[in-house]
């Protein structure tokens, strides 16, 4: 299994069990889980490459997706998540100008 930086061979099936066992509990599934299962191919080559600084990120923008959401999981929630990581690459040209949108009522 998993126990902090450590994995062993078999990760792969051990978190599509999880997942899959997940789904037949009718679980409602973190955004984590659903970004780990859409990367898992990338997973063992990041293994423990995670700073401090990055884990901060990550929950600060989850919950900001979050809040935008209002709550519901979907798979629009986690395409919001990867486009706005890959508007955050300033060195990307953009082909289009963006539109800025909001999904949080005032």
């Amino acid at each position: 299994g998993f126990l902090g930086y450590t994995k062993v061979a078999n990760h792969q099936n051990l978190v599509e069990g999880m997942l899959k066992n997940f789904h037949i509990l009718e679980t409602r599934m973190s955004i984590k889980l659903h970004y780990l299962y859409s990367h898992l191919e990338r997973f063992p080559e990041n293994l423990g490459d995670l700073s401090e600084e990055q884990g901060e990120r990550f929950h600060l923008d989850i919950r900001t997706m979050e809040e935008r959401y209002q709550g519901r999981w979907d798979a629009h929630m986690l395409a919001d998540y990867c486009w706005s990581l890959k508007r955050d690459c300033p060195q990307e040209p953009y082909k289009r100008n963006s539109h800025k949108r909001t999904f949080v009522h005032d």
